[in-house]
């Protein structure tokens, strides 16, 4: 299968000397998304975020997220912009597998409203309950108040993904991308393993935010994002877990996976370049 890697929302977040970049300089974050071209239609990995996000900034992300991640906003970083800039229309995006429903991974949502929206039940009910200040803070509710195809998951599949429990979320149609449960960062989240030309990708969401929390041979990552995750974090112990089980499996297979988070810039242009 073909996979496009695309940025769907660029971010600037305050703070950028925690976050590993220079005093007093800014640092951008992507949005990092996939375009997957199979024999039966398209596949969105994610969405970033969607073309109301950028009409109606404060009703939709709310005044807190922008405050903090000060996004640039663009309809072209959309999903639906990037896939029409590949000769393709919205409506052959037949799946969306999200890793999480967090606003700037789901916010594309209502821009494909004839896919099938791919998530796993966790994540599903706690964005539906938002029982808990976290999940309210969260979760917005305007990204799916439209009909959504939603699609959940919540029966593994017995089977072992390079020693992860996973599920195939497209059965038949797409054999090859799957659910890997990553949870930690909220309460469904996951990754999504792509086989792509060469080997397996996987898009590990939020599980980690900066490259050198998978780099040995010190594995930390900048203080701020660390900081940030225990803030936001829906389950510590499982995060870490989680992430360790990464760093396994970056070490034991480096040939055979490529493993990237969703917002780290320097990890999308080493796989566009790719």
């Amino acid at each position: 299968m073909k996979v496009h890697h695309l940025n769907c929302g660029t971010m600037c977040p305050r703070g950028a000397f925690a976050l590993g970049g220079r005093l007093g300089q800014p640092i951008d974050m992507c949005c990092h998304v996939l375009l997957v071209e199979t024999d039966r239609g398209l596949v969105l990995v994610d969405t970033g975020l969607g073309e109301a996000d950028v009409r109606e900034r404060a009703a939709r992300l709310g005044s807190g997220f922008c405050f903090l991640t000060r996004p640039r906003l663009s309809i072209d970083e959309t999903a639906a912009a990037r896939v029409h800039a590949l000769g393709f229309s919205v409506e052959d995006v037949r799946h969306v597998v999200v890793t999480h429903l967090d606003v700037d991974h789901a916010g594309g949502i209502p821009d494909f409203p004839h896919a099938d929206v791919h998530v796993f039940f966790a994540e599903h009910r706690a964005a539906m309950s938002r029982a808990t200040a976290k999940a309210r803070n969260r979760y917005v509710p305007a990204q799916w108040a439209h009909h959504v195809r939603w699609k959940l998951h919540d029966e593994l599949a017995g089977e072992r993904w390079f020693g992860f429990e996973c599920v195939r979320t497209l059965g038949e149609l797409a054999p090859d991308v799957l659910l890997v449960p990553l949870l930690g960062h909220s309460a469904g989240h996951c990754g999504v393993a792509v086989r792509g030309e060469r080997s397996w990708l996987l898009h590990a969401g939020d599980a980690y935010f900066h490259r050198h929390e998978m780099t040995p041979p010190d594995y930390r990552g900048p203080w701020g994002f660390e900081v940030f995750q225990r803030l936001v974090g829906h389950d510590m112990r499982q995060r870490v877990a989680n992430q360790q089980r990464l760093r396994e499996l970056c070490r034991e297979h480096a040939g055979e996976v490529n493993v990237f988070s969703a917002h780290d810039p320097v990890e999308l242009a080493a796989l566009r370049g790719s």
